[in-house]
Parts: structure tokens; C-alpha cells; sequence
């Protein structure tokens, strides 16, 4: 089998080498519940609270704020289950959250409105201004793109809604250990292991614990503080750990790295006639979202997969059912356009000679089909 060359690490990142086998083994020696009364529980438990500690320090914020979770999901509808005490009328959406996120504000019958965006990708400033200003309530905006890798001004974003006293909340899911993040002023915010090489089984949501409620969306033990219950995933939420001090230490090196592979493969996909989404937008390195000049994008998919490339046509959540992108549209594409769209998404362990394979792919790839 052909090694797959991956470009799709907005979806998932690859494990960190040896971190996952390095938790396995320590836990197959070390494998006490938590929970448990005896001191090796409590051993155990001890490293949950370690874990807890160095995310403490990444982040600047309180270590007792921060609550282990299974997945971005559940990240997300805990934060608004956490986050519902504020909600009098209404809450403040961007247009490009995660499905998770405007799902859990059904279930749980909160209403919310959702911002308008252009072209650019970038929620308005003056919009949410003028919303606070007639109708109070908290705001909700991702930092980074799931699919376009734009970065919102949240600083800006959580004065405006401090301004009128409202909490501001965050999914970092995309951008946390990639770009700089301005923690100090989030009341809220989610991030998940395996979008960080830690893999599968844990996520983390922090809230403010001046407003942490008692119990949480899991009832039946009192796990994580008493705020989820449910025995915890602790191998899991130590290479989390563990990978967000790596992706950490990597950052700016890293950046640098990815950056100038973006522009290479931004500069191919503009000679064959595609356009770039936000391409004058603040964007993470590592995200690339383009319309290709093609009319069928699966001959293109299959193309690329039967090369051996991994890449996406956009959010992990649609990929698979090949619906035009919500965060297109919200930008004012429209369907047909949105149907065009490819997301390239490069990481820690991508290399040049991968990124020239790549570029030598897409282009064999478009002209084939046109």
C-alpha cells in the first residue's frame, strides 16, 4: 500500500510519534480508576490534576476552570449548557461555528442570532455592537475556520461585548497550539486532543469557575469537580497534555514552515484558475480553502485519493455528505460555487518534498478533468 500523503490535518492530526504508546503502556502498569479511595486512585487522579496544571500554565488561566470532556461535541454543548445562566433573551452566533455548536442551542431550546459575514470571512464589529446595544446577551465566535482557516478578531470581539457586560466565548478547536491565542480575555473556551496530535477520547472545556454551576450535562458521579461525570479517559487527557506542550514549544518554528508551504500551494491552485477563499484575510498558516475551476469535484477527489493524497471538500462533519460548505454561503457564495470547494490543511509533520508531490498532483489532477 502506497504511503498516504496527508493534507488534511483540520480534520484530525496525525498522533504524535510514540505519545500514544508511551500513555498505553504507563497505563496498562498504572490503570487505577480515579475515582477509586485508595491511594493508587488517588495517584492516579493526581496526574489528572497535573495534566489540568500544564494547561493551566499554556493558557494563563485557572486551573480549576478547566473540565476534561470526551470530545469537541460535548466541549461545545457544555459550554452552553455552562454558559445558558447568562442567556436572558437571546445569544450571539458567528456564521461559522461547528455544527456541534448550533446544535446544542436547539437541544437545549436556547435561542440565538447569528451574525452576518461577507467575503472576507470576518464578522461584523459595528453589527454585534448594535445588537449588544438593543438586546444584551452572550457572543460565540470561533477563533479560527474549520474550513476557511480565517482568524476573527476575537480581542476586539470581547470588548465590544464586555462593553454591554456580556461574556465572550470561544472555539479553539482550530486554532489553539497554532497561532498565538489571547486568553485573558475569553470566559469561555473549548479545544480538542486529537486536532493536536494527542488523539482520540478527550477534549477540554474551560469556563470561568467564579461561574462554574454545580453538576453539569452528565449526572451520576462527581468526576471533573463534580462538573462531568462519568469515569475519566486519563490516558487520553494525558497525551493531550503532553501534545499541547509539544505543539506549544513547536509554534513559531512551525509557522514559518507552513506559511511558505501555503504560499507555494496557493500559487499553484491561482495558475490553474482557482480562487482563494479570504486570501487578503487574516488565515491560519496551515489552511488553504479554494474554488476549483472544475464542475464535478468527486472525479477531482477520486483523482487525488488514487494518487495518494488525503485533503478534504471542507468541514469533517459535511465531507462526507458533500453538501456546500454553511461558511461559503454565509460569506455570500453561492451553491453552485460552494460545491467547487477544496480544503488543503498542512501540520506539524508535513514537509516541502510532500507539499511539491502535492503540487505536482493538482495540477495533473485539474487538467485531467477539464
Amino acid at each position: 500500500m502506497k504511503r498516504i500523503k496527508y493534507f488534511d490535518y483540520n480534520a484530525t492530526h496525525p498522533p504524535i510519534p510514540g505519545l500514544l504508546t508511551k500513555v498505553l503502556q504507563e497505563y496498562e502498569e498504572d490503570f487505577f480508576n480515579p475515582s477509586g479511595p485508595t491511594r493508587f486512585s488517588l495517584a492516579r487522579q493526581g496526574k489528572i490534576e497535573e495534566a489540568r496544571k500544564v494547561l493551566a500554565k499554556l493558557t494563563g488561566k485557572d486551573p480549576k476552570g478547566f473540565v476534561f470532556v470526551s470530545s469537541g461535541t460535548e466541549a461545545d454543548y457544555s459550554l452552553v449548557y455552562f454558559a445558558k445562566q447568562f442567556i436572558k433573551t437571546t445569544a450571539y452566533l458567528s456564521p461559522f461555528e461547528h455544527a456541534a455548536l448550533y446544535s446544542s442551542f436547539r437541544s437545549l431550546g436556547i435561542p440565538y442570532k447569528v451574525l452576518s459575514a461577507d467575503k472576507s470571512g470576518l464578522v461584523s464589529l459595528s453589527e454585534l455592537e448594535s445588537y449588544l446595544k438593543d438586546e444584551p446577551g452572550p457572543v460565540f465566535v470561533l477563533h479560527a475556520g474549520n474550513e476557511t482557516g480565517v482568524i476573527q478578531p476575537i480581542e476586539e470581539l470581547a470588548e465590544v461585548s464586555a462593553k454591554f457586560g456580556m461574556p465572550f466565548y470561544s472555539d479553539l478547536i482550530q486554532s489553539f497550539s497554532k497561532i498565538p491565542v489571547p486568553f485573558s480575555v475569553l470566559n469561555g473556551f473549548t479545544f480538542s486532543g486529537h486536532k493536536i496530535g494527542g488523539g482520540l477520547g478527550s477534549s477540554v472545556l474551560w469556563f470561568d469557575p467564579k461561574h462554574l454551576p454545580e453538576g453539569g450535562v452528565f449526572q451520576g458521579g462527581n468526576q471533573e469537580n463534580g462538573h462531568r461525570a462519568g469515569t475519566e479517559n486519563s490516558p487520553s487527557i494525558l497525551a493531550l497534555a503532553e501534545a499541547a506542550q509539544i505543539q506549544f514549544a513547536e509554534m513559531e518554528n512551525k509557522n514559518k514552515r507552513l506559511e511558505y508551504y501555503r504560499n507555494k500551494i496557493e500559487s499553484k491552485l491561482k495558475s490553474m484558475g482557482a480562487e482563494i477563499v479570504a486570501e487578503n484575510s487574516p488565515r491560519l498558516f496551515s489552511t488553504t480553502f479554494a474554488l476549483l475551476p472544475l464542475d464535478d469535484l468527486d472525479f477531482f477527489m477520486m483523482g487525488m485519493e488514487e494518487k495518494g493524497f488525503a485533503l478534504s471538500t471542507g468541514s469533517s462533519c459535511k465531507s462526507r455528505s458533500r453538501e456546500a460548505a454553511p461558511s461559503l454561503l454565509a460569506m455570500g457564495y453561492s451553491e453552485e460555487e460552494a460545491l467547487r470547494a477544496i480544503r488543503i490543511s498542512t501540520g506539524l509533520y508535513t514537509t516541502e518534498e510532500e507539499v511539491d508531490s502535492l503540487l505536482i498532483a493538482l495540477e495533473e489532477t485539474i487538467l485531467s478533468i477539464r
